[in-house]
């Protein structure tokens, strides 16, 4: 008997390691929901996915559309939020959405595998539990779904399909969409196309390690191939190969903090906010003023990125510098062989990114990662691999799966050319044992950035006579987590509405009321001229501080204190003056 258990155990064990089974955080349990994580699924698949979710737990999980695509497929969002402990928008939400460009799509499962994760753990790991009991979470898996299911679904690379779909004349003719790419040989890649010439006359010979990789000639030396570019004929008969594909519009310029017109940043599109799924996503974001962090996901590079996009904007207020990089440090720690970088200093200029917008324009602290990093290959921080280790790579650990074998076709302008080349999920996404752990990380980094939204509590309530028959009253608002309520930023700007601390009390008059500048001398207090019971404070609650308040009132009596902030959950603590 004790065999067949051991038996039974190495089997569910088994599954569990194939992905079939997958275990939830160190737990030994059967999940309650079982999904594999060490594979990729297509636009119809994730939205499975998602009502498997909801079905699952439908306490804490539903799902609301946001609009439509430009094809008209639906724009999904899940909202996890225990109704026990409030309505979602009433608390502090994190907002993180993935694939905007359609072939960035790890993204979306990362989106998925927090959901999932936070579900399964939910009851079982205490900081899971206490997270999603007092933030929501709104999680968009896909916001291009027209270019995710594109490309999944035809002939693709690692880099096509990152437009939506809707119809654009690149090439200016009058046409279209009328010359894109051509899977010549019909493998459902678009890879690279060469032609065998004469010895001496070519550019390029195979390696002599590597069979089927081609590298470039030394001067001097002899070669028998030419490199033709990616796979394609010329459709339109212009002269051109692959000049006018499927769309070209880039959503991750559309938006409204520093956009330019597309003739200084390609594919932004006719005006900020010009396309329905960023519109729809503004528009969500625009009406929930409790979203007090957001990320999004892109790849590749194992980038945590930051604003500004471009140098022109100049510098973040240092406070919020601060915050930004005591997460940023975290998420290196957290995600090795990532760094933490500014997007037009460490990358390159992007004007009406989305976390930008998000940031200057809303006052939200907000993160890019760009998903998957070359360095995994090899586990090294300094790996700089040639592309004969990276063949080297793929035959040893994908025993050659990753590329394409060179197949012989005829094409209408070059003869006889051989395609072949890296498959479409080589190069900016992790092979499939690698998938869940790269989950895992980046949703933990989602998990940490929401864990340190704004956790504000009342404290030390001291009630103390002042001359004249009057009493002091005096309140603590502390902030337990990093993020402030309001970021340097929106103060600055005055963005959203000030924080409020607000004293009630039937028979009690509030005379006076501001922030108290010495401990001793209880009637030096920076006063607050307007409707002194309602104290206001622009710069909100900082993140791990605290904002000090002070009434003088008259009367006697009991009484509530009510702080209400737009990113931190509401709080009331009650007294008395005797």
């Amino acid at each position: 008997m004790k065999h067949v258990l051991r038996k039974t155990l190495s089997f569910v064990a088994t599954l569990a390691i194939l992905g079939q089974a997958p275990l939830p955080a160190q737990r030994n349990d059967e999940p309650k929901l079982a999904i594999q994580w060490n594979r990729f699924y297509d636009a119809d698949e994730l939205v499975v996915l998602m009502n498997r979710m909801r079905d699952a737990w439908p306490r804490f999980v539903t799902m609301r559309s946001l609009g439509k695509s430009w094809e008209g497929r639906e724009l999904w969002m899940i909202v996890v939020n225990n109704p026990a402990t409030g309505e979602h928008h009433s608390k502090p939400a994190m907002y993180t959405d993935a694939n905007i460009h359609g072939n960035e799509v790890q993204g979306g499962e990362a989106n998925l595998y927090l959901v999932w994760y936070l579900m399964e753990n939910y009851g079982k790991v205490a900081r899971i539990t206490e997270l999603v009991d007092r933030a929501a979470f709104y999680v968009v898996p896909t916001v291009n779904v027209d270019g995710r299911a594109a490309w999944f679904r035809e002939a693709n690379n690692a880099s096509s399909q990152r437009a939506p779909r809707k119809p654009f004349d690149d090439d200016r003719d009058g046409l279209l969409d009328e010359d894109g790419p051509n899977d010549l040989d019909g493998d459902g890649h678009l890879t690279q196309m060469r032609k065998r010439v004469p010895p001496g006359e070519g550019d390029w010979r195979e390696s002599e390690t590597q069979p089927g990789l081609l590298e470039r000639v030394p001067q001097g030396q002899k070669g028998d191939f030419l490199l033709l570019g990616s796979e394609g004929i010329d459709d339109d008969g212009d002269g051109r190969i692959n000049e006018d594909g499927p769309g070209f519009y880039d959503m991750n310029r559309n938006w409204p903090s520093g956009w330019n017109p597309s003739y200084l940043q390609g594919g932004a599109g006719e005006y900020p906010l010009s396309h329905p799924e960023t519109r729809a996503i503004a528009d969500f974001i625009l009406a929930h003023r409790n979203i007090a962090g957001v990320q999004a996901f892109h790849n590749a590079g194992g980038m945590i990125l930051r604003g500004p996009g471009v140098a022109e904007y100049g510098e973040y207020p240092s406070p919020d510098v601060a915050v930004y990089d005591a997460l940023g440090r975290d998420g290196e720690f957290m995600l090795p062989f990532y760094r933490y970088m500014v997007i037009h200093k460490d990358l390159y200029s992007v004007s009406g990114g989305f976390v930008n917008w998000t940031y200057e324009g809303l006052g939200i602290f907000s993160f890019t990662n760009e998903m998957w990093s070359d360095a995994r290959l090899m586990q090294k921080q300094d790996a700089r691999l040639s592309e004969t280790d990276r063949a080297r790579w793929n035959d040893l650990l994908l025993f050659g799966d990753g590329r394409t074998p060179w197949t012989k076709v005829q094409h209408p302008l070059y003869g006889e050319i051989e395609v072949g080349g890296s498959r479409k999920f080589i190069g900016r996404t992790p092979p499939s044992w690698l998938i869940e752990e790269e989950l895992h990380r980046n949703a933990a980094f989602v998990a940490h950035h929401a864990w340190h939204m704004p956790l504000v509590t009342l404290e030390d309530l001291v009630v103390r006579p002042a001359p004249g028959g009057l009493h002091y009253v005096d309140v603590t608002v502390r902030n337990h987590r990093k993020l402030p309520t309001r970021s340097a930023l929106a103060a600055a700007r005055a963005i959203g509405i000030p924080d409020t601390l607000r004293f009630e009390g039937a028979g009690l008059s509030v005379v006076a009321g501001g922030e108290p500048t010495d401990r001793f001398r209880l009637e030096r207090i920076t006063l607050q001229e307007r409707d002194p019971a309602t104290l206001r404070a622009e710069r909100g609650v900082p993140g791990e501080g605290e904002w000090r308040a002070r009434w003088i009132v008259s009367g006697t009596g009991r009484f509530s204190i009510h702080y209400r902030a737009e990113k931190a959950k509401a709080a009331t603590l009650e007294g008395a003056i005797d």
